[in-house]
C-alpha cells in the first residue's frame, strides 16, 4: 500500500508520534496491517461500529445512469473501491426497471475500467469505452444477444459517444497528437552504447500543463465517426482548434452540432466558445452563434425543429449562471428560456414530445432535474440528486430522461452514498443497494441543517452539522469547520466520507456555504466578484457561533480545515482570528501573483477573480493573497497538497509552509504522492491516510479535551 509522505516520514508513524507526544490515543485509523486483515476478515477482537479508513475500500457509487429509450433498462457505472489496486474501478450494469434486477455488462477489476454507456435508438446495443485490454477503446454490445464488439484501436481515449439516429455509425471526440516544437538538437555524435541525458523539453502552449493530464501532449480534440458494426474511423474536423462535446446529431443524420472556440486567440480567451454545424459529409462547418461568452452543449429537439444550448454573456466576472436557450437550426430565432430563473443549468435533456427540457440545477445545496417549457415555465419534478464524490458532501449527480417520461438519476442520503433511483408514475425508487454492508453494520454521524444571519450584514448562511455516531442532545463537542473548494461551488446534505471519519473520531463537523457558494443565485455568488477572500470569513465565523449557540460546538475546541478555496479560506482565517485550537490548509493558494502565472488557467485567474494580470495591480493581488497575514498567523497550522497539483500548484503550500517555520508558528507539510488537485483524495488509501493525518494533527492541539461532567449522559 502506498503512503504519503510527510518530509520522509510515514504518515502513519507521524500520526503516532503525535499522539505519544499528547500521552493520548492516536486518533482511530487503522495502521496498514490493520487494514489490509480488517478487508481479509482477520482477526479484529470485536466489530468496529464507526466509520474508519478501512470501509473506504469497501465503498461504492452509482454515476451516469442512462436510461433506455423505452424505459425497460437503466445502464449506469458502478465504480469501486478496489483494494488489490488501490483505486475506484468503473464496471457497467444493466437493472431492469421493472424487477429491479441488476446483469453485469462489464467485469472490472481484472477486465479495466468501462465507462460512458449510451444506447443506440432503438434500445438494442448499448456503446461504452473500456480500457479492457489496453487503452480506452470503443465497444458495443447487442443487449439480446449478450455479445460485446471492440470497435475501435485508437492512439488516445474516445469521449462524447453519440449515436447517428439510424444506429448505423457513432460519433466521438479524441486527441489528436501533434509534433513537439523543437528548437536546437543535441550534438549527433551519440556514440553507440552511450546513455545520454533525455531530449530537452519544449513548451509553446500558455496552458502548457493541466491538472490531472500533467504536461500537455501536443495536438487538438478532434471529431471522428466510426460504423457501428466495426471498421476504420473516419476524422471529421481538422486544424489547430480543440473540437469539444457533447456531440448532438441532426434528425436526418446529416449534422453533428458541437461546441468549440475555433478562434485564432483561442488560447487566451479562457470562456468563449460557439455552436457550430459540420456537414458529415463534406466536413464544412457552420458557425451558429457569435456572442461574447460560452455556447456549448447542443442538444436537437426530437422533431429537429430546435436546438436547445447553455451558455451566457461574458462579463468579466468569476461566476455566471448558466442559462437555457434554444434556437432554428441555421442559428436564428435565439432566445433564453431561463433568464428570469435564478439557477445555473447543468445537464439538458429534451422531452419526447418536443415541447419542454428537463434541466439539472442546484438549490440551496441540493440538485435537483427541472422541466423547463418552451414558454420559460419550470416545475422541479425530481430532488435528491447526489453524486458529487466521496470524501466531502458537494452536489451533484446525473439524470437521463426516457421516452415514456421516466427519469433515472443517482441520489443518496446523507449517509448513504449515491445510488440508482427511478422516477416515474409520480412515485420514485431506489433500485440499488450498493453499500449494505456500511448501512447494516457502521453507526454513522447524523447530518442536521442549521441557518444564520452573517454578522456582516445579515444575510443567512446555511451550513449541514455531521455528528459523532451516539451524539447526546446538550453535549458539547469539538468542531471541525470544513469549508468547501470552488469557492463558486456548494455543500450539502449529502455523504462524506471525511465527515464520517472525523464525526467517528469525535467531532462534529460543519459543511457551510458562505456567501460566493453557487445555488443559492447569481448575485449571491458574486457577493466575492473581485472581492475573494474577504467578507466571506464572517459568514464562517458566524455559523461557528452558531452552532457554539446550539449547545453543540466547544467554544475551546475549535478546528479548521478546507481544500482549494477551502484552503485559501482555512489560512485567511488564521490569518484574522487565533480563535481555532488548529488548522489544515489542503492544497490553497497562499500568493495570487504566483498563482495566476503557474497554475493551469493563466488566461483565466487574473483576469477574471481579479480584474488584472499581477503586473497590473499588484496591491489588489497581495490584499487578496493569505501571504499578506501570515506575521499575524498564531495558530498551529499543517498544509496539505498533491504532489502533482497544477491547480494551485505545489509551491503555493510550500511557501505557506516555509513562511510559518520562518516565524515559528508549529506547522508540518504533507505531500500526497502522485496525487493532482482534484484527485487528492481519488486513491482510497490516500483518501484514508490523508483525513488520518488531519486528526492527527488536531489531536496534537485538543489537550486532552473530555466532555464536561456535566454534560456526561
Amino acid at each position: 500500500m502506498r503512503k504519503l509522505v510527510i518530509l520522509g516520514v510515514s504518515l502513519f508513524a507521524f500520526q503516532a508520534s503525535l499522539a505519544a507526544a499528547q500521552d493520548q490515543p492516536a486518533a482511530p485509523e487503522p495502521e496498514p496491517a490493520a487494514m489490509t486483515a480488517s478487508a481479509s476478515g482477520s482477526a479484529r477482537t470485536a466489530p468496529e461500529r464507526h466509520f474508519t479508513g478501512a470501509d473506504i475500500f469497501d465503498l461504492a457509487i452509482a454515476a451516469d445512469p442512462q436510461i433506455s429509450p423505452d424505459g425497460r433498462r437503466i445502464a449506469y457505472v458502478r465504480r469501486q473501491n478496489d483494494i488489490m489496486t488501490d483505486r475506484a474501478i468503473g464496471s457497467i450494469w444493466l437493472i431492469d426497471t421493472a424487477t429491479g434486477q441488476e446483469t453485469p455488462v462489464t467485469g472490472g477489476n481484472g477486465g479495466g475500467s468501462a465507462f460512458t454507456p449510451r444506447w443506440s435508438p432503438d434500445g438494442k446495443r448499448l456503446a461504452y469505452a473500456s480500457t479492457e485490454g489496453g487503452g480506452a477503446q470503443l465497444w458495443v454490445r447487442w443487449i439480446d444477444g449478450g455479445e460485446a464488439v471492440r470497435l475501435t484501436g485508437l492512439p488516445t481515449s474516445p469521449s462524447s459517444i453519440a449515436w447517428s439516429p439510424d444506429g448505423r455509425s457513432i460519433a466521438y471526440t479524441m486527441l489528436v497528437k501533434d509534433a513537439a516544437p523543437t528548437f536546437g538538437s543535441a550534438p549527433a555524435n551519440k556514440p553507440e552504447g552511450a546513455k545520454w541525458a533525455d531530449p530537452l523539453e519544449v513548451h509553446d502552449l500558455l496552458t502548457y500543463r493541466a491538472d490531472g493530464a500533467g504536461y500537455i501532449e501536443p495536438g487538438f480534440e478532434k471529431i471522428f465517426l466510426v460504423p457501428a458494426t466495426g471498421g476504420a474511423p473516419r476524422q471529421l474536423t481538422f486544424g489547430p482548434y480543440h473540437d469539444g462535446g457533447p456531440l448532438s446529431w441532426s434528425r436526418d443524420g446529416r449534422t453533428l452540432y458541437f461546441g468549440a472556440n475555433r478562434k485564432p486567440d483561442w488560447e487566451n480567451d479562457a470562456r468563449e466558445s460557439e455552436i457550430f454545424a459540420l456537414d458529415v459529409a463534406s466536413g464544412g462547418i457552420t458557425q451558429l452563434t457569435d456572442r461574447d461568452g460560452p455556447d456549448a452543449n447542443p442538444v436537437v429537439s426530437p422533431d429537429g425543429r430546435l436546438i436547445a444550448y447553455v451558455g451566457f454573456d461574458d462579463k468579466l466576472r468569476a461566476y455566471e449562471n448558466s442559462e437555457l436557450y434554444v434556437m432554428n437550426p441555421d442559428g436564428s430565432g435565439r432566445r433564453s428560456l431561463t433568464a428570469g430563473w435564478d439557477y445555473s443549468v447543468d445537464d439538458v435533456a429534451w422531452a419526447a414530445d418536443g415541447r419542454s427540457l428537463y434541466v439539472q440545477y442546484d438549490d440551496h445545496g441540493e440538485t435537483k432535474v427541472a422541466r423547463i417549457g418552451l414558454d420559460g415555465s419550470a416545475r422541479t419534478v425530481v430532488t435528491g440528486l447526489s453524486g458529487g464524490g466521496l470524501d466531502r458532501p458537494y452536489t451533484g449527480g446525473g439524470f437521463s430522461v426516457a421516452d415514456t417520461g421516466a427519469i433515472a438519476f443517482t441520489g443518496g442520503t446523507p449517509t448513504r452514498p449515491a445510488e440508482v433511483q427511478l422516477a416515474a408514475g409520480g412515485k420514485t425508487r431506489m433500485l440499488t443497494d450498493l453499500n449494505r454492508s456500511l448501512r447494516e453494520t457502521k453507526a454513522l454521524g447524523e447530518v442536521r441543517k442549521i441557518t444564520v444571519a452573517s454578522s456582516l450584514d445579515g444575510l443567512e448562511i446555511e451550513g449541514w452539522l455531521t455528528l459523532p455516531p451516539g451524539y447526546v442532545e446538550g453535549r458539547r463537542v469539538p468542531l471541525i469547520l470544513e469549508i468547501h473548494g470552488g469557492p463558486f461551488s456548494a455543500y450539502g446534505p449529502h455523504f462524506a466520507t471525511d465527515n464520517q471519519l472525523y464525526a467517528a473520531a469525535g467531532y462534529a463537523v460543519l459543511s457551510s456555504n458562505p456567501r460566493g457558494s453557487t445555488s443559492y443565485g447569481e448575485a449571491f455568488a458574486n457577493t466575492i466578484d473581485k472581492a475573494y477572500p474577504g467578507n466571506d470569513y464572517f459568514d464562517l465565523i458566524s455559523i461557528v457561533d452558531r452552532a457554539i449557540e446550539l449547545g453543540i460546538a466547544d467554544p475551546d475546541a475549535l478546528f479548521v480545515t478546507g481544500g482549494s478555496g477551502g484552503g485559501v479560506l482555512t489560512s485567511w482565517i488564521v490569518g484574522n482570528t487565533d480563535r481555532f485550537k488548529a488548522a489544515v490548509t489542503q492544497k490553497p493558494v497562499i500568493n495570487w501573483t504566483s498563482q495566476a502565472l503557474t497554475a493551469d488557467g493563466p488566461a483565466f485567474f487574473g483576469r477574471y477573480w481579479l480584474g488584472a494580470m499581477p503586473w497590473e495591480n499588484p496591491e489588489t493581488f497581495w490584499k487578496h493573497s493569505p501571504l499578506s497575514l501570515v506575521g499575524q498567523v498564531k495558530t498551529p497550522t499543517m498544509v496539505v497538497v498533491g504532489s502533482e497539483d497544477y491547480r494551485t500548484p505545489v509551491s503555493e503550500s510550500e511557501q505557506y509552509y516555509t513562511a510559518l517555520r520562518l516565524r515559528g508558528v508549529p506547522t508540518a507539510l504533507v505531500k500526497v504522492p502522485g496525487a493532482s488537485h482534484g484527485g487528492i483524495a481519488a486513491r482510497p488509501s490516500q483518501s484514508a491516510a490523508k483525513a488520518s493525518a488531519i486528526l492527527a494533527w488536531f489531536a496534537r492541539y485538543r489537550h486532552g479535551w473530555a466532555p464536561p461532567a456535566a454534560a456526561a449522559p
